[in-house]
């Protein structure tokens, strides 16, 4: 945590969508407040306000300082004599499995929340909400997860009616099924019996407002698909009224995506932490972006403990002499630890990278097993150059140092 007054009274809230539960206790351990409060500033702020001046500094903390927790956040961040702080999840359910009882109620959470804060603080997180730039990318970064979600559900859904109908035409088109060209067709030519009518010619010209060089080719590829089946399966026809409509969806939704993607990048461009980031092979505008929200404004002791975080860090499992090793932990942070895959799985074609893969897999590791470890070597280096500033370099060479680091 960072420095700041000691606390003389800590406030649990278990935060809700319209109203939360705040249990308060002193230093002492007396319980001073502990009721349900609305989901309202001017009520929030009444109460820390009363509560910091009857008792002295406090401590908030919640268990969701995102969403249905940004209000009470932002508020004591505003809130002279109140600091917040964040109780992870994770722990969060270890401390309540120490506590008597099972019932899984508000005001239990609030007063487990509270007495963590008063007796461990060190299973707390600091939270920074000032930094604008990284609350909206948080916004934007969760948008986009959504958009590529429903992309793929899309795609997945057309590329099935399409394998329903005409196996040959889906295996040529599936593929690209995302390009605007081929969600353009398909709006157009729906099935394979209105491309067979519309020849060769419509196809093509209709390819070429998307894909000028790619419209030659897909053409004989669809015609040489459509030659391989001759029958019409059931389902076709009502797949004529289907087709179109998810091919728009998915030409919306891509549209969509690239609008944010552009917002995007624009903030990653902008934080000073920028080029360190993306210095680091595999690492993109997207990565960089779900890196900065999930890492900036939280407290790392080592590497170790970020990769902890992240849940890519071993879990060793040991019971007497007959259950021993390693093992890939179930918990951490999922969205941290899907960038961090993706990224050392994109940085393969860097050299370093790849030999370490190779050298895991040569060991008897799987696929996704060498990836992990690659990440979690990768974690190390990107530890490192958050912590100091400094941009990428192969591991032969000197390490260069950038104005920028990231506050501990």
């Amino acid at each position: 945590m960072a420095e700041q007054p000691l606390p003389a009274v800590f406030v649990g809230l278990d935060v809700g969508k319209s109203e939360h539960h705040a249990v308060a206790v002193t230093t002492a351990g007396n319980t001073v407040y502990d009721k349900s409060l609305p989901n309202d500033e001017a009520r929030l702020r009444a109460i820390l306000e009363e509560l910091a001046t009857v008792h002295g500094p406090v401590l908030m903390v919640v268990d969701q300082p995102a969403t249905i927790g940004a209000l009470p956040v932002a508020l004591a961040q505003a809130t002279d004599g109140v600091h917040v702080a964040y109780l992870p999840g994770l722990a969060m359910r270890r401390i309540a499995d120490l506590h008597p009882g099972a019932a899984k109620t508000d005001a239990r959470d609030a007063a487990i929340i509270a007495e963590a804060a008063r007796t461990m603080p060190h299973t707390l997180r600091d939270i920074r909400v000032d930094e604008e730039q990284i609350a909206e990318l948080g916004v934007l970064a969760g948008f986009d997860d959504d958009l590529a979600a429903q992309i793929t559900a899309t795609s997945n859904r057309l590329r099935g009616i399409l394998t329903q109908i005409h196996p040959a035409l889906e295996r040529v088109l599936g593929p690209r099924v995302t390009h605007p060209a081929v969600t353009d067709l398909l709006s157009r030519y729906p099935t394979p019996g209105k491309l067979q009518v519309a020849g060769r010619g419509h196809v093509r010209a209709r390819l070429k407002k998307h894909a000028p060089r790619l419209a030659e080719a897909l053409t004989e590829e669809i015609f040489t698909a459509l030659g391989q089946q001759t029958v019409v399966v059931a389902g076709t026809e009502a797949a004529a009224t289907v087709i179109p409509i998810l091919a728009g969806q998915l030409a919306a939704l891509t549209a969509q995506r690239t609008q944010v993607a552009t917002q995007i990048e624009a903030l990653v461009e902008a934080h000073p932490l920028s080029p360190v980031l993306t210095s680091m092979p595999g690492v993109g505008v997207r990565t960089a972006a779900r890196i900065l929200t999930e890492v900036v404004g939280k407290d790392f002791q080592d590497a170790g403990h970020l990769a902890s975080y992240a849940g890519i860090a071993p879990v060793t499992r040991r019971s007497g002499t007959s259950i021993r090793g390693e093992h890939a932990p179930r918990g951490g942070n999922k969205r941290l630890k899907r960038a961090l895959f993706l990224s050392a799985f994109a940085s393969l074609s860097h050299g370093p990278s790849r030999a370490y893969y190779d050298r895991k897999r040569a060991q008897g590791k799987r696929h996704n097993q060498a990836i992990i470890a690659l990440a979690r070597r990768r974690t190390d280096v990107l530890y490192a150059m958050l912590r100091d500033g400094t941009l990428y370099q192969d591991p032969t060479e000197s390490q260069t140092p950038s104005p920028v680091a990231l506050a501990a």
